[in-house]
């Protein structure tokens, strides 16, 4: 499935100890949140219709690019979902309907001194990974498809294989299903250019109301090896997403597995 023309945002801290792992809870620190497990709010990681930098097409397949600078860049397993997005008269979001999802590496750099999330996420081409196939969501809520999922990640270095994220079944997130959808909704709305986070509505405004987004929630917790160790090049990366009552986490391909598997450059 082809997405360069649909807009590209992520959830910050919507799983447990990210933030703190990454080094990034500072940037957070004025940022207040209705629940203390809530995450932090929404970035955008590829504008289509932007001629800034973020409007390069960043998301690769088979290969991860790094800057040609040292960037001290870490893998980001997360889940992503397709969402199309329902708008009342006035354009605001009044539903978003999800239809598909898929493993996704929001890789980051650990860049000091960026004022906004979204200039740690994007920067040029093979920036970011997608898996190979798109798994049908039956509905986004307990009892569907999603209940059975897990994400895993790793790092294949020198030959050696490397668990780089936890391993964490959907349901573990933060806000998931009903609660993350109705959060997202919100913060589409609402959410000011304040700290590290920017308008959204601007964004879709900016994007001439796009009928679909593209939306990485959150990424797992990181495994020791992960937690210190950044990527280099000759690395080989998988973020798997598999069903958990016919799969293992492992890197074998089946019909129910999702993997992004790349050549770190």
């Amino acid at each position: 499935m082809n997405i360069e023309h649909i807009i590209g945002l992520g959830v910050a801290g919507n799983f447990a100890h990210h933030l703190e792992q990454a080094g990034e809870l500072e940037d957070f620190k004025d940022v207040v949140t209705e629940e203390a497990n809530a995450p932090k709010g929404i970035f955008p990681f590829y504008l289509p219709k932007s001629e800034g930098f973020l409007g390069l097409y960043s998301i690769g397949s088979d290969t991860l690019t790094l800057p040609d600078y040292e960037a001290n860049a870490q893998v980001e397993p997360e889940i992503a979902v397709l969402f199309d997005i329902v708008y009342d008269e006035a354009y605001r979001i009044i539903d978003l309907v999800a239809q598909k999802f898929t493993a996704f590496n929001d890789c980051t750099i650990r860049k000091e001194g960026a004022k906004k999330i979204s200039e740690k996420k994007s920067w040029g081409y093979n920036s970011k990974g997608i898996g190979h196939q798109w798994i049908e969501i039956d509905k986004f809520e307990k009892g569907g498809i999603m209940d059975h999922y897990h994400l895993c990640s790793f790092v294949k270095r020198d030959g050696v294989l490397h668990p780089y994220g936890v391993d964490a079944p959907l349901p573990g997130y933060s806000y998931f299903y009903g609660k993350l959808k109705n959060w997202l909704i919100e913060k589409m709305n609402t959410q000011e250019d304040f700290g590290p986070l920017e308008n959204i509505a601007q964004h879709l405004k900016d994007g001439n109301y796009p009928e679909q987004a593209f939306i990485s929630i959150g990424a797992t917790a990181y495994a020791e090896f992960g937690e210190n160790n950044y990527l280099q090049s000759g690395d080989e990366i998988y973020v798997i997403a598999y069903d958990g009552r016919v799969d293992e986490g492992n890197l074998l391909p089946s019909p129910t597995k999702v993997i992004v598997h790349q050549h770190v450059e």
